[in-house]
């Protein structure tokens, strides 16, 4: 499309006539210029193509990008190791699978009629030297029908890097199980499973890591190696990792273990016929310059200078074209679909430096449906715009063409879009662009149509979810028995009859072998407290005690949640209007783009206010996610309408700052914010509340100050709340009371574990924020012993690029003596102190001249938890970080990073001796989920590691204690349940059925051989509710195991009687001499012939309401007549009633 535009084809000319060129060109239309050049005969289509980005971020949506629009031709990405050679950890196989497919594809000679290939890269992965293809392990390939050893075939797996596991899930793993072998190549998008007939490879099938179900067969599987370095050199750097972690240990030089005079740059070898394009050259170069500044604080410099290399003036000497920003064109301009940008004669290209320029915006649409979105489109195709919608299948274009009334759309289908009209093509392009000077749109529909998401119900919670990471010595707690200790699964053979049991340890020894059956009764322990529970007394009446007594405070608060919502349900509040353009205008200042969580949570928001009920939603998400943008948008949607807005925080510094926020987002519209805090004179103080109360000031902000009795509001709208849970039980009680009157927003950084979500769907509105904002990075975490030296540096580092530092030293007695000794290490940095026990003006203050900038590093107790946000604090110490809990250390983690520039933070603490196994536990886990969006699974380890008292309340904290969690929360769900059910006039949800039959039912060791697979299978059994879900578990089982056993067949077929029997009213079906009685039934007589048309030797008694049959003393036969009877009942009572019944 871009070929019909002079400076277009003046361009793919110069490049083809060798000539090196500097393009100018807007963010979003750079995706779309570089495939066009890739794309074009006259252009780069014959020739290999590596484009460059600064950051792997950028290159990775690049490569997405490049993807859509050159598609089917295929578009490699070569990230970074994403482990520095410094920390001796090998790269994970995903990223050495895609860096040696990219590589390899770049260096490797074409085939005849393949497309040159395309590579886009990050310019800091091409920083990092690449050992040579002599140090790399060999990879191999699999053919169908070819003989191999398994054994054979494992050994050459591990030598390629390949780690044995239970169950494939990620590249670089394999799992042999009897005669099939499962691997996930490393250069692969899906996993393979290899199956043998003897030692012949009968058949090769892809399948889902996610489901371990077969996707399609191959004829050859390419293992390509899953590690970067031969075993015997990992071997090496594994030892070299050991020594680091080792505190009385030098830190080791790579280059007396690894032959790095061997290592090569990745521009070296490629060869001089591939196309260098540098997609963001304005980036590039701060990208190398911080990299190197990493690497050089943790490696000696003469590896530092053979692992990585400057790859700055190689690639400007390389470079066929060098993309830069245009000048005076905003880092992240949007067009507004509705005004096409007016647009003279595209500049001609002439000598200057700026000899081709393509300005472009990212598309932006206020439409909320498809008749919305024509009217705006209309107004682009007068203005002659040729503009193209991207679809992600068929179907949906198909659906909008034939919604359109007034629009013309015909489908692109590979033909050019050669003039001004409306074209729809399937892509899975994610961004477009609005070009003016080639009058052109390219847009995705999820860009042009804003539809509101509706609102899933929420599914059924399987309380047995917790078991999928149970291990043995956890404890877990048995509703009939209380709490024991899990010892594993036996299989054991009782009077003939073989199952599979958990063995559940008790106080005294003593021991409970419990059916796999009855895993819906048990569930993981989690406390009020860190500390390990006493083990149940078998036998003992204090259990049922302790169960009764905490039944009855689920109930109680089961009750008050009911009563405030069903206060909630008949009260009527205000109404709010649909978005006018004061909120659209809000909305298109935003300088980022909003996440798909971030949408979704605005939407339900807007929705909420909308409606006649009050608004009492909670925004959870994790620190720096957009949480207070959704705050500012209910806001001006209550403000725009009269409303006043109250918002209050937990801490003063927080008000002042979030008043900075508000006045800032809401420049534009004529709005009166003001905060109410100590930091005023009580004359301020005074004046704003009287202008809050005749409805002059809109919006105000501040601490629980605001719940007084002399805060009065003239009308107020909207009320939100910052970190609610940080309230006190006074304060609580008087936001309970505004939740019946007005819209409440609530907003926390403390994830709240699914399992209480679902308890508390439908009382309570909840939305979670889980996706990082555009362009966050993850804090690069250490964890290792205190050393002055890496203090020292750190702080420079940061101080050097202008940024800031938090030194956490949590004793106040000796944190004056800490800042000294700080200083005299650091003469030329400004250190300031702030502490909890400081005047509450002087600690503000303090706070406040940090947050202008006017320390470098605050040395500081915990204090700084708060949801203080100083964007250029990107460094944190913390000095005693084993004293820290772990979603309190998680929390003050998420003080820095909270803009684009990497942030880093050390755990330090004294010595590998010197700290408990629990302090090493939570060390461990915050080092290992350093990725961001964390929070969930930080906070269901936190949960065990320090107990659930503060999610719930002090008040339910001890009945969290003597049931656990997740019993708790079982026992919470059954009161609402009940409760409800009670309203509607229903009973309360019947026991599951109890089913006996003497027949083996268990999962065979040489099936099923790994304990977390078979406790996965035995949970999804149990935890099956309908017999579709069981028939689609055996399919699994054939196609992940091979063959179904008897007795598996068995633990299948009477968990489906079970379920039928349940749906037919039946409670017991049990054997007692010889005979099978299944009771109570309700049978009608036409439904007792039916039955007996079935099986004439079945006997209903109508006064027992108990469905019999004579069976035979075969187990097998048995567990036939079960199934038989059960299929027959359930025929029986789905028989449609005769024609006139009634």
């Amino acid at each position: 499309m871009a070929l019909d535009d002079e400076r277009f084809a003046s361009l793919a000319t110069s490049i083809r006539s060798g000539e090196a060129v500097d393009v100018r060109a807007s963010t979003s239309i750079r995706p779309y210029l570089l495939a066009a050049l890739l794309d074009a005969d006259d252009g780069l289509a014959d020739r290999p193509a590596l484009v460059v980005a600064a950051d792997d971020v950028g290159a990775r949506d690049l490569a997405r990008a490049l993807g859509a629009y050159l598609a089917p031709r295929r578009v490699r990405y070569y990230p970074s190791r994403g482990t520095g050679y410094e920390s001796h950890l090998a790269p994970p196989p995903h990223l050495v699978g895609l860096r040696i497919g990219a590589l390899d594809a770049l260096t490797a000679e074409g085939g005849a009629g393949e497309d040159p290939p395309v590579v886009v890269a990050s310019a800091v992965a091409l920083a990092e030297a690449v050992p040579d293809a002599a140090l790399r392990p060999a990879g191999f390939v699999l053919h169908r029908a070819e003989e191999i050893d398994l054994g054979d075939v494992s050994e050459l797996l591990v030598e390629a890097g390949y780690e044995r596991v239970d169950q494939v899930d990620e590249r670089g793993r394999f799992a042999i199980r009897g005669d099939i072998l499962d691997v996930f190549p490393a250069t692969e998008e899906r996993a393979a499973r290899l199956e043998l007939f003897g030692d012949e490879i009968e058949s090769i099938r892809w399948f889902s890591t996610f489901t371990q179900r077969s996707l399609g067969e191959a004829e050859r599987i390419e293992l390509a190696p899953a590690a970067e370095l031969a075993l015997e050199h990992r071997e090496l750097a594994e030892v070299a990792s050991e020594e680091e972690a080792d505190p009385a240990a030098s830190t080791p030089r790579i280059g007396d273990l690894l032959p790095v005079d061997s290592f090569r740059a990745p521009l070296d070898l490629i060869g001089d016929d591939a196309a260098v394009l540098l997609a963001a050259a304005e980036e590039i170069p701060t990208a190398l310059r911080d990299h190197w500044d990493d690497v050089t604080t943790a490696m000696h410099d003469s590896d530092a200078r053979h692992l990585y290399v400057d790859v700055a003036e190689p690639l400007a000497e390389r470079a066929v074209l060098t993309m830069h920003r245009p000048a005076a064109d905003p880092p992240a301009a949007e067009a507004e679909l509705s005004e096409p940008q007016a647009s003279g004669h595209p500049a001609k290209p002439d000598a200057s430096a700026e000899r081709w320029v393509f300005r472009a915006q990212s598309p932006t649409s206020a439409a909320r449906n498809v008749a919305e979105a024509e009217s705006q489109l209309e107004r682009e195709l007068r203005s002659a715009y040729r503009v193209v919608v991207t679809f992600v299948n068929r179907g949906e274009a198909e659906r909008t063409r034939y919604n359109l009334n007034r629009v013309d759309a015909r489908f692109l289908d590979g033909a050019p879009a050669d003039r001004a009209a409306l074209y729809l093509a399937e892509s899975s392009l994610a961004e477009g662009f609005v070009s003016p000077d080639l009058r052109l749109a390219v847009i995705p529909f999820r860009r042009l149509v804003h539809r509101r998401r509706p609102v899933a119900a929420p599914a059924a919670r399987g309380r047995l979810a917790s078991f999928a990471d149970l291990r043995v010595g956890d404890f877990v707690v048995h509703s009939d028995h209380g709490i024991a200790r899990f010892a594993g699964f036996e299989t054991k053979t009782l009077a003939g009859v073989t199952r599979d049991y958990l063995e559940l340890e008790y106080r005294g020894e003593d021991k409970v072998f419990a059916p796999t059956d009855q895993l819906a009764k048990i569930t993981r322990y989690v406390g009020a407290g860190g500390d390990a529970p006493q083990l149940s007394a078998l036998g003992s009446k204090r259990w049922e005690a302790v169960k009764s007594r905490a039944r009855r405070a689920a109930r109680l608060l089961a009750g008050e949640l009911l009563n405030l919502y069903a206060e909630r349900q008949a009260r009527r509040g205000h109404s709010f209007e649909p978005d006018g353009e004061w909120q659209l205008e809000l909305e298109r200042s935003f300088p980022y783009r909003e996440t798909a969580d971030q949408i979704d949570a605005i939407d339900a928001v807007k929705a909420d206010m909308e409606s006649e009920r009050p608004m009492d939603r909670l925004i959870c998400g994790d620190v720096g996610y957009g949480k207070t943008e959704v705050a500012l948008r209910a806001a001006l949607k209550a403000a725009g309408e009269g409303k006043q807005v109250m918002m209050l925080v937990p801490t003063t510094i927080l008000a002042q700052q979030h008043l900075g926020t508000f006045r800032e987002r809401l420049a534009e519209f004529p709005l009166e914010i003001e905060v109410v805090s100590r930091l005023r004179k009580p004359a301020e103080v005074r004046e704003a509340l009287a202008r809050f109360a005749d409805g002059k000031l809109d919006v105000v902000l501040g601490t629980h100050r605001l719940l007084s009795r002399d805060v009065r509001a003239k009308d107020l709208g909207l009320v939100i709340v910052d970190e609610e849970q940080r309230f006190g039980v006074k304060q609580k009680e008087l936001l309970r009371q505004l939740k019946l009157k007005v819209d409440v927003l609530s907003l926390s950084a403390t994830p709240i574990p699914r399992t209480l979500q679902m308890s508390l769907a439908g009382l309570r509105d909840i939305s979670v924020i889980e996706t990082p904002p555009e362009g966050r990075r993850p804090v690069r975490t250490y964890v290792g012993p205190y050393d002055e030296e890496l203090v020292r540096r750190a702080i420079q580092r940061e101080v050097a690029r202008e940024g800031q530092v938090f030194f956490l030293h949590n004793r106040i007695d000796t944190l004056t003596e800490v800042a000294e000794r700080l200083r005299a290490l650091l003469p030329k940095v400004r250190f300031a102190e702030a502490h909890g026990q400081m005047d509450e003006t002087m600690l503000e203050r303090t706070m406040l001249g940090f947050l202008r900038g006017d320390a470098d590093c605050l040395v500081a107790t915990t204090i700084i938890e708060s949801g203080l946000d100083i964007p250029q604090a990107n460094t944190l110490i913390v000095e005693r970080a084993d004293h820290l809990g772990l979603a309190q250390a998680y929390q003050i983690r998420g003080r820095v990073g909270r803009s684009k520039e990497r942030a880093f933070a050390y755990m330090l603490y004294p010595s590998e001796e010197a700290i408990s196994a629990d302090a090493g536990a939570r060390l461990a886990t915050l080092s290992d989920h350093t990725e961001l969006g964390s929070g969930f699974a930080i906070a269901m380890r936190d949960l065990e590691l320090r107990g659930a008292g503060d999610l719930l309340g002090d008040e339910q904290s001890g009945h969290v204690a003597a049931v656990g969690f997740e019993l708790y929360v079982a026992l919470l769900d059954e009161a609402v349940e009940a409760l409800r059910a009670a309203g509607d006039g229903e009973g309360p949800a019947e026991a599951p059925v109890r089913l006996e039959v003497d027949v083996d039912a268990y999962l065979p060791p040489d099936y099923i051989p790994f304990e977390a697979a078979k406790i996965d299978v035995h949970r999804r059994i149990a935890g099956a509710r309908a017999a579709g879900e069981l028939r689609a578990l055996g399919h699994e089982l054939r196609d992940r195991f091979g063959p179904v056993p008897e007795p598996v067949e068995n633990l299948l077929a009477l968990q489906r009687a079970r379920i039928e029997l349940g749906g037919a009213g039946a409670r017991t079906a049990e054997l007692r001499g010889g005979r099978l009685s299944i009771t109570p039934v309700e049978l009608e007589a036409a439904a007792v012939g039916r039955v007996r048309e079935q099986i004439p030797e079945a006997i209903y008694e109508l006064r027992t309401r108990t469905l019999s049959l004579r069976v035979g003393d075969d187990p097998q036969e048995r567990l036939a007549a079960v199934l038989e009877l059960t299929e027959a009942l359930v025929g029986a009572l789905a028989e449609p009633a005769p024609l006139g019944a009634v």
